[in-house]
């Protein structure tokens, strides 16, 4: 009876204080936020007290009328810019409320950082130290989708892609500081109906706000396809669909919420609680703190055994689903027979395997070089096996017996595209339209990784043998989330253990053990210049019968003007010449030495989609040698071997560099 009673109090404390607080303020709906910890600032520092007047500064004009208000505070020293944008159909009571229930939230969120975005239902909110007004800002990117899919998945990508191209080019012709938002709806079938919405932060030009929502739709294909709902988010632009009404429109007087989006969040910080509301929390306190204590207290304990038990077989049902046993790989591959064999890299011998039920897999015999233990490689192995793209080879499963590791993949049908491209007969099936196919293809996988998948996970071996091709020759890349099984460190960006191939791994990865995206993007360029060319990166032979590092002979034929003569000659009259002299372009800006001078791979996929975004001119790309030392080309190491002096071993037939 008195536990009763101390819930019936407390239940109404709660009620008094709730009202107290929604009686001038909404909650806000939580959707994704950004805040690097690379720059931070402490509490009493100058830039945190200009933070704190820019806060100052975007709330006051949050009270009119203004859906976008950007702002700056300080001097030239440790200045803040902030900006927000609230969603374009909003009155401006909902408006002020979101941006300020944004700022207390994002110093929960992110207390001592100095470069935030944060994303709710209603606003978005930006702030850094660096200058970040009337600029197109492609990264970070976020995006979130709904678990349920339509049933006319072709048609409905199809209605999705019409309508946002019609949006986007409504919404790029407003002049520039014009409110940039647009909503459209569509017929899907007799009782649904596509909402769509788009807006751009309305200090962006029509191009840079064009630009922003091509890179936007560029996720859609491989994230979401005949998804109910998706909405990607950029700092300087949004993209929005449902098959649920989630904005204002002439006929509703608001939105119908969605059943599958999180509840709005309550707010956090200090002074939100009425006078009223406290006393009523004290007396209920005052009565049953103790038991109200201990039930709590005893509720969250059970509750977070619950959650660890539903998680654990959750996993373990996964695991059950994955898991092969040895007996039926030994099987399927003929005891791993010589015949049976696909090919040998630096990560196990390749297998081809057939399944009882008559489907072909791919075995990869993984070596004995991992460090991991069983529980570990499983975890990852789920992670992996998670990962669902297109344009990546699927994961179906392990096998953990006898001291082998052994990883199941899909098998695809035209092996890799070195298969192809390195044989004068087979590369003239590789005519320019595939080969573009091909380019476009590995970049979408990529970015998924990089960005789509939500673990950025990084590939650090990408080269064309790890390239395969479908029946209809559709690039999948293989062999990612490798460093993952093998447990080599994804989350740092410094290594001492490099994984990857001569000729395609990174400067400052192969000299100083330094990885990132721009990483794979070095890669990826090496990448473009073999399939123009249809050579190696090792080699590249010249009409005078000398040799020449590719990277360094495709740089001289674009500062001669004549980039034409790197193509392959197979390839005949099947060519386009812009596409082609782009596509070299592409690869020059991929290997430039300075990570941050590649582009992102979110605009790559637009730069191999879209001819209206301009390239930058390319500097003399890393690795370049003059004639006579090209031969002679050293890697430093940043470690000490075993005699104290600095080095890094590999073997120049495209072997996998070890440490």
């Amino acid at each position: 009876m008195g536990f009763n009673l101390c819930i019936t109090l407390v239940f109404f404390s709660m009620l008094i204080t709730y009202h107290s607080q929604t009686g001038t303020e909404a909650a806000l709906t939580y959707f994704d936020h950004f805040c690097p910890n690379t720059t931070t600032s402490t509490a009493n520092s100058t830039y945190r007290s200009n933070l704190n007047h820019l806060f100052a500064y975007l709330s006051s004009n949050a009270t009119s009328n203004l859906e976008f208000y950007n702002a700056s505070a300080g001097n030239s020293i440790d200045m803040a810019y902030g900006l927000f944008l609230c969603r374009g159909d909003l009155l401006a009571g909902a408006c002020r409320d979101c941006v300020a229930g944004a700022i207390e939230d994002v110093v929960v969120r992110c207390p001592d950082e100095k470069v935030v975005v944060a994303w709710y239902d209603e606003c978005m909110l930006h702030y850094s130290n660096r200058y970040i007004f009337s600029t197109m800002v492609p990264d970070p990117t976020s995006y979130l989708s709904s678990t349920q899919s339509v049933s006319e998945v072709n048609r409905f990508d199809e209605l999705v892609r019409a309508t946002m191209n019609d949006l986007a080019t409504g919404v790029s012709n407003v002049v520039s500081g014009a409110k940039k938002f647009g909503t459209k709806e569509a017929k899907f079938t007799a009782s649904q109906t596509l909402y769509t919405l788009v807006q751009c932060t309305p200090d962006l030009s029509g191009y840079d706000c064009s630009r922003c929502l091509e890179i936007a739709m560029t996720y859609l294909p491989g994230c979401c396809s005949g998804k109910k709902w998706v909405i990607v988010l950029f700092p300087s632009c949004i993209l929005r669909y449902d098959v649920y009404p989630f904005y204002l429109t002439v006929n509703t007087s608001a939105p119908m919420p969605n059943p599958e989006l999180a509840p709005p969040l309550p707010r956090h910080g200090k002074g939100q609680i009425s006078l009223v509301a406290i006393v009523a929390i004290i007396a209920a306190i005052s009565v049953c703190s103790m038991l109200f204590v201990v039930g709590c207290f005893l509720t969250r304990r059970a509750r977070k055994k619950d959650n660890a038990i539903q998680e654990g077989a959750v996993l373990l049902q996964l695991l059950m689903i994955l898991q092969f046993d040895f007996a039926t790989i030994e099987a399927a591959t003929n005891n791993f027979s010589n015949d049976n064999k696909l090919g040998e890299g630096g990560f196990g011998a390749v297998y081809k395997g057939i399944l009882f039920n008559r489907q072909k897999i791919t075995v990869k015999r993984l070596s004995k070089s991992s460090g991991q233990g069983a529980g570990e490689f499983k975890n990852e192995v789920v992670v992996v096996a998670k990962l669902q793209h297109r344009n990546l080879v699927r994961l179906l499963g392990f096998c953990l017996e006898r001291e082998e590791k052994i990883l199941v993949y899909e098998f695809v049908q035209n092996k890799s595209l070195d298969y192809f491209l390195y044989d004068i007969e087979r590369q003239r099936q590789l005519d320019w339209s595939t080969r573009y196919k091909i380019m476009e293809g590995i970049a979408r996988g990529i970015l998924y990784l990089h960005q789509d998948s939500r673990l950025r996970i990084i590939h650090r071996d990408l080269k064309v043998s790890n390239v395969l091709l479908d029946e209809d020759m559709n690039p999948k890349v293989s062999d990612f989330g490798m460093a993952k099984i093998f447990g080599v460190d994804q989350t740092r960006g410094n290594t001492r253990r490099i994984a990857g191939t001569f000729g395609y791994i990174s400067p400052e990865y192969a000299m100083h053990g330094q990885f990132s995206v721009k990483s794979d993007i070095y890669s990826f360029g090496v990448l473009i210049l073999e399939i123009i060319s249809g050579k190696k990166i090792s080699s590249f032979n010249q009409s005078d019968g000398t040799t020449r590092h590719l990277l360094s002979y495709a740089w001289k034929l674009w500062r001669d003007g004549t980039p034409l003569d790197l193509m392959d000659p197979t390839l005949g009259d099947s060519y386009s010449i812009s596409e082609v002299i782009r596509c070299l372009h592409i690869g020059l800006l991929c290997v430039q030495n300075d990570p941050v001078d590649r582009p992102t791979t979110a605009s790559i996929v637009l730069m191999l989609n879209s001819y209206s975004v301009p390239l930058l001119s390319p500097q003399q790309p890393a690795y370049f040698f003059s004639s006579g030392t090209e031969q002679n080309m050293q890697l430093r190491e940043p470690g000490l071997d075993q005699s104290g002096s600095k080095s890094l071993h590999w073997s120049v037939d495209e072997a996998s560099i070890s440490r």
